[in-house]
């Protein structure tokens, strides 16, 4: 079974870039545009990894964590910002976020932390 990976970023460019990326490396990959669409996604498929955006109009990105944590305790989420807040990205990382990554950000290197952190399943 293919691993899942979850995209939430109010950017449609991004989320093409990392559906891309991600579907060539094998993923089975889910996009959402905003909050309601993301939690949506992990209620009914439960991805294995959620690549998160911080600024998303409406429902921001620490309250998205924090309902995902809700859904999910063990959903592993990898946060993504164009703003060096370190405040939110600290608040993140309490709530569970295991790394972040500024944009803009170096394919290569999200590619890694996804192959680092997603779980790896055993048939």
């Amino acid at each position: 079974m293919k691993e899942k990976i979850l995209i939430v970023d109010d950017q449609f460019g991004i989320r093409i870039l990392l559906n891309e990326v991600f579907q060539k490396e094998g993923y089975q990959t889910f996009q959402a545009a905003n909050g309601v669409q993301a939690l949506e996604i992990v209620k009914t498929h439960d991805p294995d990894l959620v690549l998160l955006d911080m600024k998303i109009p409406g429902m921001d990105g620490i309250e998205i964590l924090k309902r995902m944590k809700v859904l999910d305790p063990d959903i592993r989420v990898i946060i993504m910002t164009a703003y060096g807040e370190l405040d939110m990205i600290q608040e993140a990382k309490d709530l569970g976020a295991i790394t972040h990554f500024a944009k803009p950000f170096d394919i290569d290197d999200i590619r890694a932390a996804v192959r680092k952190h997603i779980p790896q399943k055993t048939n």
